[in-house]
């Protein structure tokens, strides 16, 4: 993804180490069910649309707005399917830079626009059916966002805590 100026301005700082930012994802189904997904120039990897969210920007204007960016949709969001993070979500860029994200991820119809993908971030824009996600080579974090907005429960999801004082 282009790199913003808030995250250009810590990188001078802070050089390549690992840096958390906040991210929205979106998962965007259609009349017949089937999931939307991009693939990343970075990677060249099946992912959800989404990114960062910008300082002082919501978790849902910036699903919103990278949702349009990346795939010329405009989506209405419907609800929030969870937030993750962890080691499955984490990035290396080819520069070295390392980043690392907590994701919140909404559901979402689309409401507007084209779908067609951006050609600088985004290679890919397109419908997957359930049975095809087997088959696709997708980032690290997208089985744990799919197996969540697939799920018969509507509550948000999340990772269990593992995480347990050394001294209880």
């Amino acid at each position: 993804m282009p790199m913003s100026e808030y995250v250009r301005g810590l990188r001078e700082k802070i050089g390549t180490t690992v840096l958390e930012v906040p991210t929205a994802g979106v998962l965007i189904f259609d009349e017949r069910g089937r999931v939307l997904l991009v693939r990343h120039v970075e990677g060249n990897d099946w992912t959800t649309p989404g990114g960062m969210i910008e300082p002082y920007e919501t978790p849902s204007d910036a699903a919103v707005r990278e949702t349009w960016e990346e795939t010329g949709l405009l989506v209405a969001l419907t609800h929030v399917i969870g937030v993750f993070g962890g080691e499955l979500c984490v990035s290396t860029y080819a520069n070295g830079d390392t980043i690392s994200w907590v994701a919140t991820v909404f559901g979402a119809q689309p409401v507007g626009g084209t779908l067609k993908p951006d050609g600088e971030e985004i290679l890919e824009a397109r419908y997957f059916d359930r049975t095809e996600l087997d088959s696709i080579r997708g980032k690290p974090h997208l089985r744990l966002f799919l197996d969540a907005a697939f799920s018969p429960s509507r509550h948000a999801h999340f990772q269990p805590p593992t995480w347990q004082p050394r001294n209880p």
